[in-house]
């Protein structure tokens, strides 16, 4: 074998080696993907000027087909302007008829006593991910709202910059 040959077969089965790694991290990265794709968006909401108002509902119609169960926590976002110790929400569902088929209303401490955040401040904002609602179960076949509604005392509240609802 000359020279020229055996660099040829070393490039071949580098080049192979190569798009093995190749095929391999984009195997991984399909996995990974598949591993996002588990939390499921029910709703989402991004305030304008980061005000949310007092009966300004966060909603979405959800179609259901088969029973099903939902492990659901809110990812919701924070600016500095907020001032608020905690905060308060209403959860509720509706059935296709409009009536409340399951409510909750939530309390979230935020910050401390010393009123400092209970989250670190990345890009601007504070966000939490609270658990809403796990091992909610709808039996019957229907069109269903789920919907989140502000309870702060004083409002517009100032400085929510987005909520998203996520089945886990």
């Amino acid at each position: 074998m000359t020279n020229f040959s055996y660099l040829c077969t070393v490039f071949y089965a580098m080049k192979m080696k190569g798009f093995r790694i190749l095929v391999l991290a984009f195997f991984l990265c399909l996995m990974g993907c598949g591993q996002q794709e588990k939390d499921k968006v029910v709703l989402q909401r991004s305030f304008y000027g980061n005000l949310w108002e007092r009966f300004d509902y966060v909603k979405n119609d959800v179609t259901i087909t088969q029973a099903t169960t939902y492990d659901l926590s809110l990812r919701i976002s924070f600016t500095d302007e907020y001032e608020y110790q905690d905060i308060s929400l209403v959860f509720t569902v509706f059935d296709e008829h409009g009536n409340p088929y399951r409510a909750k209303g939530y309390k979230f401490n935020l910050k401390d006593k010393e009123d400092h955040w209970n989250v670190e401040k990345v890009d601007g904002c504070y966000t939490y991910t609270l658990p809403i609602n796990k091992r909610l179960t709808i039996v019957d076949p229907g069109k269903y709202q789920f919907r989140l509604e502000q309870k702060m005392p004083i409002t517009p509240v100032i400085g929510v910059k987005e909520l998203t609802l996520i089945n886990n």
